[in-house]
């Protein structure tokens, strides 16, 4: 389950990609742990996760497995922000 804290209305969240990150509680295996993510991240996070038809912490938990998978795992909020930006990157080539 994510918390939302209602990152949404606040101020420069929408109008500049420079503001500072904010901590969410999320489930991952049955786990609670919190993501500190600038807006602009979480934003991405939620619409991937809609265009892939996935509720938010199931995607959070893929990003999860695959960042364990490596030799030397990057944390998590590290490693959500690689896989956006990877995902972007693709998206932009396969267009």
């Amino acid at each position: 389950m994510v918390q939302d804290d209602g990152i949404e209305g606040e101020p420069g969240s929408a109008e500049t990609p420079f503001a500072p990150p904010v901590k969410r509680s999320v489930t991952i295996a049955g786990h609670q742990t919190a993501i500190s993510l600038e807006p602009i991240f979480w934003r991405a996070l939620r619409a991937r996760a809609a265009r892939e038809g996935l509720p938010l912490n199931a995607l959070i938990a893929q990003i999860d497995i695959a960042r364990l998978a490596v030799s030397d795992p990057p944390n998590l909020a590290s490693a959500i922000r690689c896989w956006l930006f990877a995902a972007l990157k693709n998206n932009n080539y396969s267009q």
